[in-house]
């Protein structure tokens, strides 16, 4: 209602401007307040493997040196590394190599080329991974968004299949607010996606504690699926539901010049050989 000065009286028209005003404070205290993100969350597309494992698993050391016949060294990088040393990596024994490639269905990493090609190109094998966001669109959505924006795969020894990163919400619920049925669609959706779009079933990375909180133990991916187990400790421990072994293991955050450090369960020919397919 709208009050005009020169047809109401003084008196009145205080009435009417406090009347005024006391609608306005009504409307805005019914107004949903936009929540605005914790100080501490990090911006949408920073995530990296890994980002929640110290948080939630600690650390309990790190393994000791492994014969190459039985373990081969490799790395994982995102855009946090920039712009990363191939070279020293290579002479230091690492000989496999997996890059973040996306997360969701809106971030490429801005830095996937020279990493991606980079390790390729000084000798190592390399693959890509996707960062999972559960509660921003469906497996199947992210799965072609990944493969369309790095994520495939050829039968040329050197490309490893595609990873996904499963861990937790860096930007909230640990689980993105699913139920353990309702992640277990949804990673079920992205696997048999990327399977049909590359022809190769996905490694899973996972924390053997996120899988059985935000999955209640699913058993159902390790037949086909390979794993990729986040601990950093003196073993890989106790691994998810359905897988008897692991293919790889990412024990550590803090190795020598890029951070994330892991181990191939075999030998430089036996990774060549989980390449090929």
């Amino acid at each position: 209602m709208e009050c005009v000065r020169s047809l109401i009286p003084l008196s009145r028209g205080r009435l009417c401007l406090t009347g005024t005003l006391t609608g306005l404070l009504l409307l805005l205290s019914s107004t949903p307040a936009v929540s605005e993100p914790a100080e501490d969350t990090p911006a949408r597309g920073s995530a990296y493997m890994g980002i929640g494992v110290l948080a939630h698993d600690g650390s309990a050391g790190t393994p000791p040196p492994a014969g190459r016949a039985s373990q081969t060294e490799g790395v994982d990088v995102s855009s946090h590394q920039g712009d990363v040393d191939w070279k020293t990596l290579w002479g230091a024994g690492t000989k496999w190599a997996y890059t973040k490639a996306s997360e969701g269905t809106s971030y490429t990493n801005p830095y996937f080329t020279q990493q991606y090609n980079g390790s390729y190109d000084i000798g190592m094998v390399r693959g890509a991974y996707h960062f999972a966001t559960p509660d921003t669109a469906g497996g199947a959505a992210q799965a072609d968004y990944f493969v369309q924006h790095g994520g495939g795969w050829s039968k040329d020894g050197k490309t490893l299949p595609g990873a996904l990163d499963i861990e937790w919400n860096p930007y909230g619920d640990d689980c993105y607010g699913k139920s353990p049925s309702a992640m277990v669609s949804w990673i079920r959706d992205f696997l048999n996606r990327y399977r049909t779009r590359t022809g190769r079933d996905a490694v899973i990375y996972t924390a053997t504690s996120w899988w059985t909180q935000c999955t209640g133990g699913y058993a159902g991916f390790g037949g086909t699926n390979p794993l990729w187990i986040a601990r950093y400790a003196t073993t890989v421990g106790p691994l998810p539901a359905g897988w008897s072994t692991h293919t790889m293991w990412q024990y550590t955050s803090t190795g020598p010049t890029v951070g994330d450090h892991d181990r191939f369960n075999g030998s430089q020919d036996k990774l060549v050989g989980f390449a090929t397919g």
